[in-house]
C-alpha cells in the first residue's frame, strides 16, 4: 500500500502520527482528570488503534494512511491513562518500579509488533499486518472492558486549577530531560545511525540487528529500573549516568564498525528503559491524585516535542555540515542535559518541587 503512496505525500503522513500526539496529549490529560475514568480512555485508545487500521484497509493509500496515522496519535496519546491507572495499583514509594514494568511492557509489545512485521511484510505485505493491527486492537478493547477504574470525578474542580500544574518545576525539569533523549534517540538511533551504518556497508540483517538490539536491551532495562537492585542508587544517579552513556554513544558512533555500532545500540536501549521511567516517576511523584492525567498529558507534550524538534535540528545541520557534526551537536546536548541534572538535585529542595 504505502509503495503506492507518492514520496510527497509521505513526511506528511508520517508527520500527521507525532502532530496528533502532539496537539491532543495535553487535553486529553486535562479531559481525564475531569472526567476521573481512565477505564473510559483506555477503550476509546484501544478502539483507535484498531480504527486506525480499518481506515488503512478502506481507503485509498494517501487517504487512509493519514487518518490512519491520526488515529494512531490518538491512541498513543491514551498512554497515560495506560499508565497511571496502573500506577494506582501501587503505594507512593513503589511508583518507579510501577513506570519500570509499564516501560517494560510497552517495549515488549513494540518488539512484538517489530518482529512479526519483519517476518509477515515480505511475504504477505501491508494488508496482513493491517488486519492483525483491528484483531489486535479488538481484543485489547474487549479486555479493557473488565478493568476496574476507581472513577475518581474531578468536575468541581476547574480547567484553570488544573492547568497549574504546567508550572510545576519538577514536571518541566524531567520533561526537558525526555525531551533530550528522545530527540536524541530519533535523531541517531532511529535514523542517522542507519545511514552510517549503510554507508558502512552493512547488509540487511545487520540493519535489523541495530533495531533489534536497541528494542531488547531497552526491555531489559526497562524491567531493570523496577528492580530493588536499581533503587539501591538515586535518581541523580541513574539519569546522570544515561545522560553521559548517549554522549558517549554520539561522539562515537559516526567512528565505528558496524558491528560495534550494533552493540552501542545497547546504550540507547538503556536510555530509553532507565531515563525515561525513572524520569516519569520523579516527574509526577509529587503532583496530586486528582491532577495527574493533565500533569502527564503536559509531560508527554513536552517530550513529544523533542521527537519533533531535535530530529529536525539534527536534519538541517547534517544537510550542512554532515552527518557527523550532527551526532557531536547531539553528543553536547547530551552532556548539557548532564550537568543540568546535577545542577538540579544540587538546588535546595524547596526551589525544585
Amino acid at each position: 500500500m504505502m509503495n503506492q503512496v507518492a514520496f510527497s505525500a509521505t513526511g506528511i503522513i508520517m508527520g500527521a502520527y507525532g502532530f496528533s500526539q502532539l496537539v491532543l496529549r495535553m487535553p486529553i490529560g486535562v479531559m481525564a482528570d475531569k472526567n476521573g475514568n481512565h477505564k473510559l480512555f483506555i477503550i476509546i485508545g484501544v478502539a483507535a488503534s484498531a480504527l486506525a487500521s480499518v481506515f488503512r484497509l478502506t481507503m485509498p493509500p494517501e487517504t487512509g494512511f493519514f487518518w490512519g496515522n491520526i488515529l494512531s496519535g490518538l491512541a498513543s496519546a491514551m498512554w497515560l491513562s495506560f499508565m497511571l491507572l496502573y500506577s494506582e495499583f501501587f503505594r507512593k514509594e513503589h511508583m518507579q518500579k510501577a513506570m519500570g514494568l509499564m516501560m517494560t511492557a510497552n517495549s515488549i509489545g513494540i518488539f512484538m509488533g517489530f518482529m512479526l512485521s519483519t517476518i509477515l511484510y515480505g511475504a504477505y505485505g501491508m494488508n496482513l499486518l493491517c488486519y492483525l493491527s483491528v484483531i489486535a486492537g479488538g481484543t485489547a478493547m474487549f479486555l479493557s472492558f473488565f478493568l476496574k477504574s476507581a472513577d475518581s470525578h474531578n468536575k468541581t474542580v476547574s480547567v484553570k486549577n488544573l492547568l497549574t500544574v504546567y508550572w510545576n518545576k519538577r514536571l518541566i525539569f524531567f520533561g526537558l530531560l525526555v525531551f533530550i533523549q528522545q530527540g536524541i534517540l530519533m535523531s541517531t538511533c532511529m535514523s542517522f545511525t542507519m545511514q552510517i551504518a549503510q554507508q558502512n556497508g552493512a547488509s540487511s540483517i545487520q540493519i535489523g540487528m541495530l533495531s533489534i538490539v536497541y528494542i531488547l536491551s531497552a526491555i531489559f532495562f526497562s524491567y531493570f529500573a523496577s528492580s530493588k537492585l536499581a533503587q539501591k542508587q538515586s535518581p541523580m544517579f541513574w539519569l546522570l549516568t544515561t545522560m553521559l552513556l548517549m554522549a558517549v554513544y554520539c561522539f562515537s558512533v559516526p567512528h565505528l564498525k558496524t558491528g560495534l555500532i550494533i552493540i552501542f545500540q545497547i546504550l540507547m536501549g538503556m536510555s530509553t528503559g532507565i531515563l525515561v521511567s525513572f524520569c516519569t516517576s520523579e516527574a509526577i511523584k509529587e503532583i496530586p491524585q486528582g491532577k495527574r492525567s493533565t500533569a502527564m498529558g503536559y509531560f508527554q507534550a513536552i517530550f513529544a516535542a523533542g521527537m519533533t524538534i531535535l530530529p529536525a535540528l539534527a536534519g538541517k545541520i547534517a544537510e550542512n555540515y554532515g552527518v557527523q557534526f550532527s551526532f557531536y551537536v547531539e553528543g553536547i546536548i547530551a552532556v548539557a542535559g548532564a550537568v543540568l541534572t546535577v545542577y538540579y538535585y544540587r538546588l535546595p529542595k524547596k526551589t525544585i518541587v
